[in-house]
């Protein structure tokens, strides 16, 4: 599975203007939901459901909201880079400023999961991270995600 392929550059919002946790995962639900026959208010419902359990600031500086929702056939995903680093309730205790959402239909939790772990995979890798925090562009963001990929 190939982030890039998954994830548009109309979906990745350079920068993602926002104050807080709850107005980035919004920001990124929207532009998830963005040309999609689906509920913005039902994808955000989803996250926040899952974000209850257990924040998704998974370490340096990298949020990953998600969650699954039974109102969609396709896995969605955006990303977005913060101007300056939020607040997020991160593992880690610091705060975020790159983040990744994905939404998963119900039905396809081995879909979900893998594109989880690849999204895990690329960010743990320092480099990686601090291009795609220093994109300046939705387009910039995808060709650097690419890049991590290799292709």
């Amino acid at each position: 599975m190939l982030l890039s392929k998954l994830l548009t550059p109309q979906r990745i919002r350079v920068p993602l203007n926002a104050a807080d946790k709850q107005g980035a995962m919004r920001a990124l639900v929207e532009a998830a939901a963005d040309g999609n026959d689906v509920s913005v208010e039902d994808l955000m419902q989803a996250v926040e459901e899952r974000e209850a359990v257990l924040s998704t600031g998974i370490g340096h500086g990298v949020g990953l909201p998600h969650g699954r929702s039974g109102q969609i056939q396709q896995l969605l995903v955006s990303a977005g880079v913060l101007p300056a680093p939020i607040a997020y309730d991160s593992l880690d205790g610091q705060p975020v400023r790159l983040l990744f959402l994905l939404v998963g239909p119900e039905s396809e939790a081995g879909l979900h999961v893998k594109a989880l772990s690849r999204i895990t995979r690329i960010v743990r890798q320092p480099l990686v991270r601090e291009r795609l925090v220093a994109a300046v562009s939705g387009s910039d963001f995808h060709r650097i995600l690419r890049d991590a990929e290799g292709l």
